[in-house]
């Protein structure tokens, strides 16, 4: 069991409120809490609850649940679930020796906002544990029978919510706290899945003029939060421009890079060729002319965009045959990318999409890594099978992983009105409700518990995942006060 006690000394956040909330995010950045780290937040948690004489339950994972029952005269409301995970992102700068295997975070406050030093903060999701520990540890919140959920590694995967064992939860309605913008409430996401062909090719070794072929200067972006912006992907460019060379001329593949994460769009692309000295000058005329036409197709969401070809010098270099680079081709050309459907619920929504984000050949293998999504489950099949398809025309096949469900938008809810009036009834502003093209836990809880009524909402939080990571201290406090109002009249 981690000891709190011996790094506390004075307290950063003790003079701002709310002083309960932000004593327990305090006390839980003292904690190390990354990805896979948070067996000490977990027993933390876990001695919170004993310390209180609540019900509580840890699974092997390090997943908590904490019960409390309903304060007096609410035992026959609708219980609540209030939810958030208990790992947070650990990214620190480059001249930074703290280590996030042992070290408390540092805190300190900067023009109303609550920064760590030289690190991430880890508001996202830090601030949810401190809300629910703070619901828990009050005497004086009107609330209906509560369940507090944290899961563990949300960032890598979401594995504490896809293994959470629900079957003793009882309440109605889920807050669920992991969400960073004040006032838009999120009432359903993207479900997703990563998607990787497979294409085997064989290799002869040949002699020619190796050259590289670049695209690069592309914006990239996350392929959930971003994909609306039609911004270039980098592997599919170069997919149409080593088309495009092929169609004139006789080149032979070396190999292919592009991208290192499916999740983000690839900026840049190589590709290592082999040319006949005669073919030389009408191969860089046709990258020429692909450059001006990209740059012309992409001046709006890529203007930077550059497709350039190097001579490395002549020599002797193992090739992909052609039969098999013809199958590559044809998969990478075929393959659909970017949005495919767009809510007819929700407008302005990307419902599907789907972004090639890896790319490689090696091994005598290509292999290429797409991340779907969509908020609409027959949809996201449908794309996973159409991948599957079409790499099995070019002699492939695929695997598919780390698939989540959606949380699929409810035309009528309940819990969304009541926090959309209590929102509006406290602050006197318009709320938002917004749903993300991206993944939450609540697709894995609304699958557990189909009848449950979901919103997912936050306060102000920068910047996260970063080392300027910062949270709002007055949006806190704001957002403290609605879940508490909230609380109080939901039944």
């Amino acid at each position: 069991m981690y000891d709190i006690r011996k790094d506390i000394g004075m307290r950063v956040l003790e003079n701002f409120e709310p002083k309960d909330v932000l004593k327990y995010f305090e006390e839980i950045s003292m904690i190390p809490r990354g990805s896979g780290n948070t067996k000490a937040l977990s027993d933390y948690c876990v001695s919170f609850a004993k310390d209180r004489g609540l019900f509580v339950r840890q699974d092997d994972l390090g997943n908590v649940i904490i019960k409390k029952p309903a304060t007096k005269g609410r035992e026959q409301d609708a219980g609540v679930i209030i939810q958030g995970h208990l790992d947070m992102v650990t990214e620190k700068k480059t001249d930074s020796v703290h280590d996030f295997m042992k070290d408390s975070l540092k805190l300190y406050v900067e023009d109303g906002f609550i920064k760590a030093k030289d690190t991430t903060l880890g508001g996202d999701d830090g601030i949810a544990v401190a809300y629910g520990l703070a619901i828990l540890d009050s005497n004086d919140i009107s609330h209906p029978s509560l369940e507090v959920i944290f899961t563990i590694d949300e960032e890598t995967g979401m594995d504490g919510a896809r293994e959470l064992d629900m079957s003793d939860i009882c309440g109605r309605y889920i807050l669920n706290l992991d969400s960073e913008e004040e006032g838009i409430f999120v009432a359903g996401c993207a479900g997703g899945a990563k998607v990787k062909a497979i294409i085997s090719y064989r290799t002869v070794m040949t002699e020619g003029i190796k050259c590289t072929v670049r695209v690069e200067g592309l914006k990239g972006g996350h392929s959930g939060v971003e994909i609306d912006k039609k911004r270039g992907n980098a592997d599919i460019i170069m997919a149409r421009v080593l088309r495009e060379i092929c169609s004139h001329v006789y080149i032979e593949c070396i190999g292919i890079k592009g991208g290192s994460k499916d999740n983000a769009i690839p900026r840049e692309c190589v590709a290592e060729i082999l040319v006949n000295e005669n073919n030389i000058a009408e191969v860089k005329n046709i990258v020429n002319e692909m450059d001006n036409i990209l740059r012309a197709e992409l001046l709006s969401s890529d203007g930077d965009i550059s497709v350039t070809m190097a001579e490395n010098g002549f020599g002797a270099y193992m090739v992909i045959i052609p039969e098999d680079f013809k199958n590559i081709l044809f998969y990478l050309n075929t393959i659909p990318n970017g949005i495919q459907n767009m809510s007819a619920d929700i407008e302005g929504l990307v419902e599907t999409s789907l972004n090639l984000g890896i790319l490689e050949t090696e091994d005598n293998c290509m292999t290429a890594v797409s991340s779907v999504r969509s908020s609409v489950g027959s949809r996201k099949k449908y794309i996973i099978d159409k991948l599957n398809d079409i790499a099995e025309k070019a002699e492939g096949f695929t695997e598919v992983r780390g698939e989540y469900p959606a949380w699929e938008y409810k035309r009528t809810s309940k819990l969304r009105e009541l926090v959309n009036k209590t929102y509006r009834e406290l602050f006197g502003k318009e709320p938002k409700t917004n749903v993300i093209h991206a993944g939450l836990e609540c697709g894995y809880f609304s699958e557990k518990k189909p009848d449950a009524d979901i919103i997912a909402f936050g306060p102000d939080i920068f910047d996260i995942h970063t080392t300027e990571e910062r949270m709002s201290i007055e949006s806190v406090e704001r957002c403290y006060r609605l879940i508490k109002e909230i609380l109080k009249n939901i039944h």
